[in-house]
């Protein structure tokens, strides 16, 4: 078993609640001056520096800040073509509809295996660079059974956080026979679809036409249930609607968007924040001129938050986590502190993933480093490449 002792860190966040010595004053459990041995992929011990044991291979990260490595528990990946156009019309007034997605879907229904592998292969790499260590990859791009069964065996080679969105929008071939593509997602799309997903999710907004209905997005996360998948909700992106209720109701691991919330709504994940984690994509509400939702308010009530990426080709074209990270902080109202931690242990939580989000001993060796001393540089210096994925690490999602 080889061992490395990581020195010479200026500033750790390690997220941990119980570890001896730390800051705690806002939850981040935070040493300075601090050392931490990994073997075999695993932390095998955190602490100060001057404290550290002996590791086969000494790497010094000279004075820098480490922190866990980001989580991104949301993104659509396995994609083809290319929707600018999309982008640059809605800057100048074109509000975001969803129809836009059936481009994607010819694109990448086109695209052959290899065409989609290495397109997946070059956005994770570019989530590493940016610290992202584990990624959650939705299909969705594909709609139908042989397309959406491909995207996800292709997306299962980067991570097993994988996830069947075959219900992302009624495909143009099925317009007028809704029913009809419902019964094919859950039926033989599924059958073909659950052997490589973890989870199943459903763009559950009345306020577009295609997408779907609490009526049918609770047919279609029942069928995944019942094949075992764990359930997670697309919901309330374009307008108030059932989506949070949906996933509350159902115990889902995370509803997403979140963007138009009621009261009762923020009663009900505050009520399950021990199930539902409310995970944000501010990206999107950049890339759409949306509202942002008030992440502060939402905390304060309860509600567990993630934050994640929503990468994807037409909404949020971005894979950067700090860019989320700045935008939590600039437009939701969070704290530098708070967005950290809900990009790192909050999506962890939404995953329902305890060995990862936080630097703890027994914990996948998940770290990035920040090209600089603290990790308030990642919003002090928003938009400046400074976090990185530390090596040896894993394979991204595993």
């Amino acid at each position: 078993m080889t061992s490395t002792v990581f020195t010479g860190i200026a500033e750790l966040v390690t997220g941990d609640p119980l570890l001896e010595g730390a800051d705690h004053s806002e939850h981040l459990g935070l040493l300075k001056d601090a050392a931490v041995v990994v073997q075999d992929g695993l932390i095998a011990w955190v602490g100060p520096g001057a404290a550290a044991p002996p590791a086969d291979e000494r790497q010094d990260v000279g004075g820098r800040a480490v922190v866990p490595g980001f989580v991104d528990s949301h993104s659509h990946l396995v994609f083809a073509g290319d929707r600018s156009q999309e982008f640059s019309a809605r800057m100048t007034g074109t509000r975001y509809d969803a129809g836009g997605i059936a481009t994607s879907v010819g694109a990448t229904r086109g695209a052959t295996d290899d065409e989609l592998r290495t397109l997946v292969a070059a956005r994770v790499a570019e989530m590493r660079a940016q610290g992202t260590t584990t990624v959650e990859i939705k299909s969705g791009y594909g709609l139908s059974v042989r397309d959406e069964a491909r995207s996800l065996r292709i997306a299962a080679e980067f991570t097993s956080e994988t996830t069947f969105l075959g219900a992302h929008v009624v495909p143009p071939e099925f317009a007028g026979r809704r029913a009809e593509y419902v019964a094919l997602v859950t039926g033989e799309m599924l059958t073909a679809c659950a052997p490589f997903a973890r989870w199943i999710d459903v763009f559950c907004e009345p306020h577009s036409s295609q997408a779907f209905t609490e009526e049918e997005a609770k047919v279609v996360l029942s069928a995944g249930r019942d094949v075992g998948l764990g359930l997670r909700v697309h919901g309330n992106q374009l307008g108030h609607g059932p989506g949070v209720r949906l996933a509350v109701e159902l115990g889902a691991a995370s509803v997403d968007h979140c963007t138009f919330l009621s009261a009762e709504d923020v009663e009900q994940l505050a009520g399950a924040s021990e199930t539902t984690v409310a995970t944000l994509l501010p990206g999107v509400e950049f890339s759409t001129r949306s509202p942002y939702p008030n992440a502060r308010h939402l905390l304060d009530a309860g509600v567990s938050i993630a934050l994640a990426s929503d990468c994807n080709p037409g909404t949020c074209y971005s894979s950067s986590i700090p860019f989320v990270l700045a935008l939590a902080v600039r437009e939701m109202s969070l704290t530098p502190a708070q967005a950290l931690l809900a990009a790192t242990a909050g999506s962890a939580k939404s995953l329902r993933r305890n060995d990862i989000g936080m630097i703890c001993a027994g914990n996948r060796a998940d770290l990035t480093v920040l090209d600089a001393p603290t990790y308030l540089h990642l919003f002090y210096r928003a938009g400046v490449p400074i976090a990185c994925a530390l090596d040896p690490v894993g394979d991204h999602g595993r």
